[in-house]
């Protein structure tokens, strides 16, 4: 039952008291009831009475009514602030998770920046392995070629003198006993250098004791003579040696020449040899 139920109702009421209102005294003289007619009136408390029971039971109704939406107001306002608490909660977690999400983001990116520098560690650390392994083979190789060591006597076998020549002749070490580096030929009596670098060399020259043919013998270098060993006594046997230190180049020939109208004797006793070794590269 709504408002304008209740005030439909204190209408009727008014009208109602109005009319009662209005109706003659019967007590009074100036009322007159005509003849043979019967008409009650009713009483005017009665009526009044009726109207304001109904008046009261609408306003307990409407205020039971109002009561029961207060009270649901109230439950409906709990309920509105409990889902604000949860929306706000739910905005807080989702804050969080944005929150949580973005460090995970920056942590990948993190990551990725990592994996990328990692990349590149590991690419240079494969260049550097490759240069460590290219320069260890050349050291290798470098090594292996500054091991360069030779000796040999000018006999292969047996024993006897070589010469006199008219000219000087190139002497040939035949009977190798080291050749490290193989930087001499025993077929030709040169020793090339295989690597830049400071060399020795040593050679001993031994003979039977002539009037007429001393014992001696020249070491060149390319075209270039350089250092004599030479010895004369008319008898018995003699001997002769030197010494030189050369810086040689790529390619440079170093051997000994018997020099001219002289004889040079060797055995397997190896009185005559020729040796040399590199002593460092340049």
């Amino acid at each position: 039952m709504d408002v304008t139920v209740i005030f439909t109702l204190l209408l009727i009421c008014s009208l109602t008291e109005a009319q009662l209102q209005q109706q003659p005294d019967p007590n009074s003289n100036s009322y007159l009831k005509p003849a043979g007619s019967h008409v009650e009136a009713g009483n005017p408390s009665e009526h009044q009475q009726t109207c304001t029971q109904d008046i009261n039971a609408v306003l307990r109704e409407m205020s039971a009514s109002l009561a029961g939406l207060k009270v649901e107001v109230k439950y409906l306002q709990k309920e509105n602030e409990a889902k604000t608490r949860e929306l706000e909660l739910l905005k807080q977690q989702d804050q969080a998770k944005e929150k949580e999400l973005e460090l995970q983001k920056r942590e990948l990116d993190k990551l990725k920046q990592q994996d990328q520098a990692h990349e590149g560690e590991l690419i240079t650390i494969k260049a550097s392995a490759n240069i460590t392994k290219n320069q260890v083979e050349a050291l290798r190789r470098e090594g292996e070629v500054k091991q360069v060591a030779f000796s040999a006597s000018l006999m292969d076998s047996g024993y006897g003198d070589v010469g006199p020549f008219n000219a000087k002749t190139t002497l040939v070490f035949r009977r190798v006993v080291t050749n490290i580096g193989n930087a001499y030929n025993p077929n030709t009596g040169f020793f090339i250098a295989p690597v830049r670098g400071v060399y020795h060399f040593v050679f001993h020259i031994h003979g039977h004791g002539h009037a007429s043919h001393p014992t001696g013998a020249v070491l060149f270098k390319n075209g270039e003579r350089t250092f004599v060993a030479y010895e004369y006594q008319p008898s018995h046997f003699a001997s002769t040696a030197n010494s030189i230190t050369l810086l040689l180049e790529v390619g440079d020939v170093v051997f000994l020449r018997q020099w001219e109208n002289t004889r040079i004797y060797d055995s397997d006793s190896h009185h005559t040899t020729f040796s040399g070794h590199l002593i460092f590269t340049m």
